[in-house]
């Protein structure tokens, strides 16, 4: 980034500027949480209102044939088409835990593989899910990749661990702590060369970093919508399986929804075609609704066009906690290059909570700063290009800086609340 230029001149030049005014905000707050919770698109709200009332209200079961039975394929397009791919390879709804589950069970049960590996870099849930299915299934130990730190992975030692047998690896491709970047092509290859599959947990990705499953040779991969993607609390996940392998799997949840002709109501199963019998309950359809505006805003924009700003409002970030940050107990806990990081800067500094917590307040002239804290010490400041500004990533930086200057942050307690 060139330093010469202005956070001001940044933001006057910036083409996603326009984009900041169709997301709900607060004046005098600062938000740098959307890797965990992305913004309301205004969008969304007049939504919901409008299938609150015309569609619920009015239309009642009458909805379903004319608006709700369509909503979850026609999201599931513009995902594929956020993703490089056919929209017959992508499906919408559940959880990521549940479609997690749904494609390693199924994966297990083709009994080409006897070994689950993950590292120790992956999100804690992915970890939960192989853990229950390793039972499940009574597979020896899932394998834990330990790099003897939470920074970065040692793709050699990956790599290593993968080609000694046949194996399903579950990997995020940018890591929820130090915002680590994956080279998932690469490691696409490399396990389909020693015969094993590659399940990608997208959600600390997807929005912010450019993913084509065609061109990465990905085979299957799941991903939640409320991040980056802006898509509401909650908001139902997809799933991808490539074409080739959807023929090979059975959805290990039969539910209604993925029956061959669910309205038939017959009573034995009979599998949907392709990516549909992975459908299960019901569709979510208030959530489903709320986060469509949230993929048709990420497409107008470009993901091109959101990775170029992503990259140099990290680079900013970083810049600027080398000259004001490091002289008061700061480091950095994120990759200094941009190909090795996604969309968040984690600093680390042994009073991380009660800063996180001045941080929120605002004071003595500054406006409040919403980032998150991760144990033991970090905290997150998440950017996402389509409503955060450069003057907002100098306010955070400037208050970071004050707060422990000033030691503000002392008089507040080491005790954490259930979501931080």
């Amino acid at each position: 980034m060139n330093d010469t230029i202005s956070v001001t001149d940044w933001d006057a030049r910036d083409p996603l500027a326009e984009f900041r005014n169709r997301f709900f905000s607060e004046s005098q707050e600062v938000y740098l949480d959307g890797n965990s919770l992305g913004k309301m698109p205004l969008e969304a709200q007049a939504t919901v209102q409008r299938v609150l009332q015309q569609q619920w209200g009015q239309g009642l079961i009458r909805s379903w044939n004319e608006q709700w039975l369509d909503l979850p394929p026609r999201i599931a397009g513009k995902y594929a088409q956020l993703l490089g791919t056919n929209p017959a390879n992508i499906i919408i709804g559940e959880s990521t835990s549940v479609r997690l589950y749904q494609i390693v069970h199924a994966l297990l049960n083709t009994h080409k593989y006897t070994r689950l590996i993950t590292d120790n870099l992956n999100f804690p849930t992915d970890l939960y899910i192989l853990e229950g299915l390793e039972k499940a299934f009574e597979l020896p130990q899932t394998l834990v990749v330990d790099y003897g730190q939470e920074f970065e992975a040692d793709i050699e030692t990956l790599k290593a661990e993968i080609q000694k047998q046949p194996c399903i690896v579950c990997l995020s491709l940018v890591s929820y702590k130090s915002a680590y970047l994956y080279p998932m092509a690469e490691l696409n290859r490399w396990a389909q060369a020693h015969h094993s599959i590659i399940v990608w947990d997208l959600s600390h990705a997807v929005g912010v970093v450019p993913i084509d499953f065609q061109a990465t040779q990905t085979k299957a991969a799941i991903g939640c919508t409320y991040k980056f993607m802006n898509g509401g609390p909650g908001a139902p996940a997809f799933m991808y399986i490539g074409e080739s392998l959807q023929k090979e799997l059975a959805n290990p949840i039969q539910g209604w929804f993925g029956h061959a002709k669910p309205f038939d109501f017959s009573t034995s199963y009979k599998a949907a075609e392709g990516i549909h019998r992975f459908a299960s309950g019901t569709p979510q359809i208030l959530s489903l609704a709320a986060m469509e505006a949230g993929v048709d805003i990420a497409l107008e924009a470009g993901i091109e066009a959101i990775r170029k700003k992503s990259v140099q409002q990290t680079d900013y970030l970083i810049s600027a906690f080398q000259k004001e940050l490091m002289p008061y107990g700061f480091e950095l806990f994120s990759p200094q290059k941009s190909i090795n990081r996604g969309s968040h800067i984690s600093l680390t500094h042994p009073q991380a909570w009660q800063i996180c917590q001045a941080l929120q307040q605002g004071m003595e002239g500054y406006p409040q700063v919403i980032p998150d804290f991760r144990p033991p010490q970090i905290i997150r400041l998440g950017v996402a290009p389509l409503y955060t500004s450069f003057a907002d990533l100098m306010l955070a930086v400037k208050y970071l800086k004050a707060i422990v200057e000033h030691q503000w942050h002392i008089k507040y307690p080491t005790d954490k609340p259930q979501v931080t």
